[in-house]
């Protein structure tokens, strides 16, 4: 296995430190949102405490990957299998989240039922607009710097619950000032879109080289 430059090696525990704080935060946000959303009966922000669930598996692939080879216990194809795995893994969880949030979203919009107002989820995804943006904005330059796939798809995920974040909070204040129900529903169709769309960009670049 080639040795691993020190600059190489301060990036990889940069990219370490990332993905412990996208587990810690999302584990936090996670139990919170979904917490409020049964409380006041909102599909969106239960899927957005689902997304944050998603996205620490996502992380813990990601810390695998990287503390392999700091580790310095895989040879360098070792370590690209794992890069594999990852990236492969990201794109699934990836579909998941839009499978997930295409169903809440259509049962909310089919049943008609409004959410209640809920202040702790408004002010959980306002403050998750900043966390997600600037994680997304690290690591997809940690990612960069490494040439890690996988480390670049994790970044588009949490991108993608970046939007997330926006969209459930629109949905939620739309709801509290307006009493518009189907607000949240309505966008989070338009999120799946997106989730989708990443999620098959992962798995056929995986795919691909593989071949």
């Amino acid at each position: 296995m080639t040795p691993i430059t020190a600059p190489r090696l301060n990036l990889l525990r940069r990219g370490l430190l990332l993905e412990y704080l996208t587990v810690g935060w999302n584990i936090v946000e996670g139990v919170f949102a979904i917490g409020a959303g049964v409380a006041a009966g909102s599909p969106a922000l239960i899927g957005f405490g689902v997304d944050s669930f998603v996205e620490s598996v996502s992380g813990g692939a990601l810390i695998w990957r990287l503390r392999s080879e700091i580790n310095g216990n895989d040879d360098d194809e070792a370590i690209e299998r794992i890069e594999h795995r990852a990236e492969r893994f990201v794109g699934i969880a990836f579909l998941l989240l839009a499978a997930y949030v295409a169903f809440e979203a259509v049962r909310a919009l089919v049943t008609q039922e409004p959410p209640e107002a809920s202040p702790v989820g408004i002010v959980l995804t306002a403050v998750s607009i900043v966390v997600m943006l600037w994680l997304a904005r690290a690591k997809r330059q940690t990612g960069e710097a490494l040439g890690s796939r996988a480390l670049i798809a994790d970044s588009k995920q949490t991108y993608a619950c970046w939007y997330l974040s926006m969209v459930a909070l629109g949905g939620l204040a739309l709801n509290a000032v307006f009493g518009l129900w189907w607000a949240d529903p309505v966008a989070a169709l338009a999120i799946v879109v997106l989730l989708v769309r990443e999620g098959l960009e992962a798995i056929r670049d995986e795919d691909y080289d593989e071949a």
